[in-house]
C-alpha cells in the first residue's frame, strides 16, 4: 500500500477510528487506576495534532481562494454572520451557567478547517475550493472569537477568559504549531527531504486526532461527575445546530448563485465545527476540567454521527438544478 493509499484509507475510515478511540479512552478511564494522570499529556497531544493538521492546510493556496470571491464571500458570511445569529438563538436554551455557555460558544462559533474537507469530498462537494479557503477560515475565527465571546457573555466572559492563559494557549498550542507547519511547507517546497518529511507527516492527522480523543476521554472520565448533566443539557442544542446549520449554508450558497458542488461545500462548512482545534483555548479557562472538555467532546461525537448523514443528504442537494456560476 502506498502512502497516498494509506492516507486515503485513514481519511475514509476516520469516523470509525475516532469512535474506536473514544471507546478505548472510556475503557481506560473506567478501568485503569489513576487514568486522570493523563491530563498533562492533553496539551502536548493537542499541539502535535494541530501541527500535522495545519500542515495539511495549503497556506500557499490562500490566493487561489481569494480569487473566487463569490464562494469566499458566501463561506465567510454564513460562518461569521449567519451562524452567530443561529448560535445566539440556540444559546437562549442553554443552562444559565457561564462556563457551560462558554463551552457551547467556543465550539459552535468556529468552523472546521480539517476533516470537513474529507467529508465534503465524500459528499460530492467542491472540496478543493473548501481546502483552499481553510486559511481564511482559521484567521477569521481566531480574530473574531474573542469579540463574539465578549458580545455573548459580557462581564461573564471577562471573569472566565483571562487574557494571560488564553494568550499563552493560543501562542503555544495554535500559533507555534501553525508557524512550524508553515516552515515545514516551505521546506517541502524547496527540498526533496522536506517533501518526504511532509508526506510522512501527512499520514498522521487522523491517528493524532484519535490519540487526542483517547487521552481526553481517559483523563476526563474519572473526574466527570457534574460534567455529565452539563454535557447532556447541551446535547439538544448540538443536534438542533447540526440539523439547521447546513440548510442555512445551502440557502446562502443559493443566494450567492454558487454551483451545486460549491453550495455543498458551504453547507458542509456551516455544519462542521472546529472542536478539537479550539480545545486548547477552552482548557486555558480556569476551572475548565472536566466540564469544558466534556461539553466540547460531546459536540464532536454528535457532529461525527451527523457527518455520516451529511455525506448522503448534502450530496443530493442541487442534483438536477442549475445554478449560475
Amino acid at each position: 500500500m502506498t502512502p497516498g493509499e494509506l492516507r486515503d484509507l485513514l481519511e475514509t475510515r476516520q469516523v470509525a477510528i475516532y469512535f474506536g478511540a473514544v471507546l478505548l479512552g472510556a475503557l481506560a478511564g473506567a478501568l485503569l487506576p489513576g487514568a486522570e494522570a493523563l491530563e498533562p499529556a492533553i496539551n502536548p497531544a493537542l499541539a502535535f495534532m494541530l501541527f500535522v493538521t495545519f500542515l495539511q492546510v495549503p497556506l500557499a493556496a490562500l490566493g487561489q481562494a481569494l480569487r473566487d470571491l463569490r464562494f469566499l464571500a458566501a463561506l465567510l458570511s454564513v460562518n461569521f454572520l449567519v451562524v452567530p445569529l443561529l448560535v445566539a438563538a440556540l444559546i437562549q436554551f442553554a443552562p444559565d451557567d457561564p462556563l457551560i455557555r462558554l463551552g457551547v460558544l467556543i465550539v459552535l462559533l468556529c468552523p472546521c478547517i480539517d476533516y470537513v474537507v474529507t467529508f465534503a469530498h465524500l459528499g460530492r462537494a467542491d472540496a478543493r475550493l473548501l481546502l483552499a479557503s481553510t486559511p481564511a477560515l482559521l484567521i477569521a475565527q481566531m480574530l473574531l472569537l474573542p469579540l463574539y465571546l465578549a458580545a455573548f457573555l459580557g462581564e461573564a466572559a471577562a471573569g472566565l477568559v483571562h487574557p494571560g492563559p488564553f494568550i499563552h494557549a493560543f501562542l503555544w498550542l495554535i500559533a507555534l504549531p501553525l508557524a512550524l507547519a508553515i516552515l515545514c511547507q516551505l521546506w517541502a517546497a524547496r527540498s526533496r527531504a522536506g517533501a518526504r518529511a511532509a508526506a510522512a507527516l501527512g499520514l498522521l492527522p487522523v491517528p493524532a486526532t484519535a490519540l487526542v480523543l483517547l487521552i481526553v476521554i481517559a483523563a476526563v472520565l474519572p473526574q466527570l461527575g457534574a460534567a455529565i448533566p452539563a454535557a447532556l443539557s447541551v446535547l439538544p442544542l448540538y443536534i438542533a445546530f447540526a440539523v439547521i446549520a447546513p440548510v442555512a449554508g445551502w440557502l446562502v450558497a443559493r443566494a450567492a448563485r454558487l454551483d451545486a458542488p460549491g453550495g455543498r461545500a458551504v453547507a458542509f462548512s456551516t455544519g462542521t465545527r472546529n472542536s478539537l482545534v479550539v480545545l486548547p483555548l477552552a482548557l486555558a479557562v480556569p476551572g475548565a476540567m472536566p466540564v469544558l472538555p466534556a461539553i466540547i467532546v460531546t459536540q464532536t461525537l454528535v457532529e461525527l454521527l451527523f457527518e455520516l448523514l451529511y455525506v448522503r443528504t448534502i450530496a443530493q442537494m442541487g442534483r438536477g438544478a442549475a445554478h449560475g456560476a
